[in-house]
């Protein structure tokens, strides 16, 4: 029986479906990760296909509660970008930078052009041939953060030049995402130009507060009781992000500056108390990914989104060893730089959410799905096998 609720509060009967919709969800997770420890794979290709199945057109759909999974999705990723950057100090960053700029040039060339090209030769739009290459050029920190812990290779030689090739990905798509905002109404140069500077202001100015100043705000945010800990560095990292969302700067770039920031003893229990937090929320981001992606749209986007990822991984490959073989990692690592950088994800969807917005190609979304779909899944596969 439904039962009326006053204006504001959900009906009884619309409560009741979300919790047991979350629960199933929950367990899902559950028997993904532990089937993928008990067969030695990474849970994250277990996760996408069970969102997958879960998705548009099962006959077992989730809809009350796909709104909170959206939202969890999204926190999810901010924690996994958080907990990414409490590994590493600002002065490791601001090195990652200043020695790996121009394996960051060679990337964006290397893995935005074929999208690019693709899209003209699908005879698309050229402003959405642009986003085309936004989506093969961009690899999922997300993803690739959790495959890397998983794997506890975080300490390992190679995983400073693939973090900074990382950041530079995401700080790119600071200047993208508005640029591509611009390309898509039409706006003016002068417009766009405005746009790009307030995004590359943001990144600078958080970078320098990291630099100079992490010390001093760790002291700040630090603080005897866990509880107020988690308070503490949970709030901040949620504003800075949503701050970052608003002016036009990736979420996950605000999260990661401000775990580059906390250093020390903040940051050691910090990564004791969110990893189980992360867990979760960064696999509800995984099967709301799964969900998003009707498979009847699949089969007729198959060939081109197949050639795009046979092309975009070999140029990734080919950037993560020549980075790393750059940075003096021996051929083991260079092995495993090359398949880290594989994985996409979230971004490339998000810049596939902005052109279907907009209306500017039918089959845009499919091969965006299609494509992040095969290299999600074989890209974990890569980085778990490569040794």
């Amino acid at each position: 029986m439904t039962v009326l609720a006053a204006p504001g509060v959900l009906a009884v009967s619309s409560v009741s479906n979300i919790l047991i919709e979350l629960g199933a969800v929950l367990l899902v997770l559950a028997i993904c990760g532990r089937f993928a420890a008990r067969v030695g794979l990474p849970s994250i290709p277990l996760y996408l296909l069970a969102g997958l199945l879960l998705g548009e057109g099962s006959p077992v759909a989730l809809e009350a509660s796909s709104e909170f999974i959206r939202i969890g999705a999204d926190l999810g990723v901010v924690l996994l970008l958080l907990l990414l950057g409490l590994e590493y100090t600002p002065e490791e960053l601001s090195h990652g930078i200043r020695t790996n700029w121009l394996a960051g040039l060679v990337d964006f060339v290397a893995s935005f052009t074929p999208g690019f090209l693709g899209g003209l030769l699908l005879g698309w739009d050229p402003v959405a041939c642009v986003l085309l290459g936004g989506i093969t050029y961009i690899t999922s920190s997300g993803i690739v953060a959790k495959l890397l812990s998983d794997l506890d290779r975080l300490g390992n030689r190679e995983t400073s030049t693939v973090l900074s090739l990382l950041v530079m990905e995401d700080i790119v798509m600071a200047v993208f995402l508005p640029v591509a905002a611009v390309l898509i109404v039409g706006a003016s140069v002068v417009e766009a130009s405005l746009s790009v500077l307030l995004a590359l202001v943001v990144v600078a100015v958080a970078l320098f507060v990291s630099l100079r100043h992490g010390a001093r705000v760790s002291r700040v945010l630090d603080s005897t009781s866990p509880e107020l800990l988690l308070l503490t560095v949970l709030g901040t990292t949620f504003l800075a992000a949503g701050l970052a969302d608003k002016a036009k700067v990736s979420a996950a770039v605000g999260a990661f500056l401000i775990g580059v920031m906390l250093s020390g003893q903040i940051a050691e229990r910090g990564r004791v108390l969110l990893s189980p937090i992360r867990d979760v929320f960064g696999g509800l981001f995984f099967i709301f990914f799964g969900l998003q992606i009707d498979p009847s749209d699949l089969p007729p986007v198959a060939v081109p989104a197949i050639a795009l990822a046979i092309v975009t991984s070999a140029s990734k490959v080919g950037t993560g060893w020549w980075a790393a073989k750059r940075a003096g990692v021996g051929p083991k690592g260079r092995r495993r730089a090359a398949a880290a950088l594989i994985p996409r994800g979230e971004f490339s969807i998000v810049i596939a959410g902005i052109g279907t917005a907009a209306g500017l190609e039918r089959d845009l979304g499919p091969v965006a799905a299609c494509y992040v779909l095969l290299l999600a899944v074989g890209g974990s596969l890569a980085v778990r096998y490569t040794q």
